[in-house]
């Protein structure tokens, strides 16, 4: 097997993983255990707290005394174990607690399997720019495979799901010990402590148009965990519903919900051509408006025929809204700093929407399904017009508060980097 067929394996895995949860536990959480939409959110914001307390800390670690190709093992080792101990888990607190240690072992993984796939392919005088977005499409593949395999294997609303993102973690950690050895600190001679942390992108905080980019890039982080949290249990309510309950949408939901992946792998290639026309304002623009368009198509949808139309037209849009923000930002960050802090910054911008945003969307959208919950039936129109209005107002604030102009340029695009499904 050569180096790119495993490679392109461990990011298959490694997505599979997240795949396998992340998008039906929330509903396995309200439908099995009875916990209430704040209490969902709160487990789901562990992922936030660990996207913004461990990649630092395990990358130093990795740069300093584990190779990363053990510390991924062991952190794969380490999440598995949480994983499994949590589908045992029926209490609020204690699931909140279990899934904290299990996201701060997983979350560093994202970041580590990028590292290796980077140490691998330079060592075997292979292209990087070409090879790692190659090899991360396995990982969006994965993500879907894992949907689909939960979705048709019933176990949206059972333990099972964990038992299955436990079992993949444990095989991932043993595999990745197979991999070539990635030396300890092999990347980072000379570098300061402070480059580490990310400090030293903190003088862009100089610059207004840089502040409220990166304000307006945690205010949509928490936007993208909305739909992670809340979006298959939106699908599921449906069985309550007279003529609904052995709809497709309500017997599987995340295969509906897996076209919102097939969609970002499409909508990837628009971005060259997007950033090139019109820049970076316009682009950000156009992803409030999907993201307020998800959300409508949401408030309007259901599984009758037309309805069923709109919950289609609302996953297609997911793949404009999340890669116009995500990609879309990550070359615009390129653009604008030096080389020497392109990573500091890269790092700022991923702890704004995975960290910072992540916890903030979580915990606000679980208040927000509590607030229109009455007698255990959600009223799903008023909860995504709710955030259909936040992002539409978020897009006409930024018309007006950023100011940027845009010269036409080629730009340089690394498709499939981003942090999601």
């Amino acid at each position: 097997m050569n180096i790119r067929t495993r490679l392109k394996l461990m990011s298959f895995l490694q997505y599979f993983i997240w795949g396998s949860w992340l998008i039906t536990f929330g509903s396995y959480m309200v439908k099995t255990l009875g916990f209430t939409g704040s209490q969902v959110g709160s487990v789901y914001s562990t992922g936030g707290i660990a996207a913004i307390l461990m990649p630092v800390l395990i990358g130093m670690i990795a740069d300093r005394f584990i190779a990363a190709g053990q510390l991924f093992a062991l952190c794969h080792l380490i999440s598995g174990i949480a994983f499994f101990c949590a589908a045992y888990v029926n209490n609020p607190v204690l699931m909140v607690w279990v899934m904290l240690i299990c996201m701060m072992a997983f979350m560093p993984t994202l970041s580590l399997s990028n590292a290796i796939t980077c140490f691998c392919l330079e060592k075997h005088e292979l292209d990087t720019v070409v090879g790692l977005p190659s090899i991360r499409v396995y990982g969006t593949l994965g993500f879907i495979v894992a949907m689909w395999t939960i979705s048709l294997l019933k176990l949206e609303l059972s333990n099972i799901q964990l038992y299955v993102a436990s079992g993949v973690s444990l095989a991932l950690a043993l595999y990745a010990l197979s991999l070539p050895k990635v030396p300890a600190g092999c990347d980072n001679a000379g570098r300061s402590i402070a480059d580490k942390l990310g400090l030293d992108a903190l003088v862009l905080f100089k610059q207004s148009k840089m502040v409220i980019f990166f304000v307006y890039s945690m205010l949509l982080g928490s936007v993208l965990q909305i739909t992670n949290t809340f979006g298959n249990l939106f699908l599921q309510d449906f069985a309550s519903m007279a003529g609904f309950h052995s709809s497709f949408v309500v017997r599987h939901p995340s295969i509906l919900y897996s076209i919102s992946q097939f969609s970002e792998l499409a909508c990837i290639l628009m971005i060259p051509f997007f950033l090139k026309k019109f820049g970076i304002k316009t682009v950000m623009i156009i992803s409030m408006l999907a993201w307020t368009l998800r959300f409508g198509f949401f408030a309007v949808g259901d599984p009758s025929p037309v309805g069923f139309i709109m919950l289609v037209l609302s996953m297609v849009v997911y793949g404009c809204a999340f890669d116009f923000f995500i990609i879309s930002g990550s070359i615009f960050i390129e653009k604008q700093v030096s080389s020497r802090m392109r990573a500091s910054a890269q790092g700022l911008f991923m702890t704004n929407v995975n960290g910072l945003g992540a916890f903030a969307g979580a915990l606000i959208s679980g208040r927000v399904i509590d607030c229109f919950t009455t007698g255990g039936i959600r009223n799903w129109q008023a909860i995504w017009l709710v955030f259909a209005i936040y992002t539409l107002l978020l897009a006409v604030i930024f018309f007006f508060s950023f100011r940027y102009r845009h010269q036409s340029q080629v730009q340089t695009v690394t498709p499939g980097l981003s942090g999601e499904v």
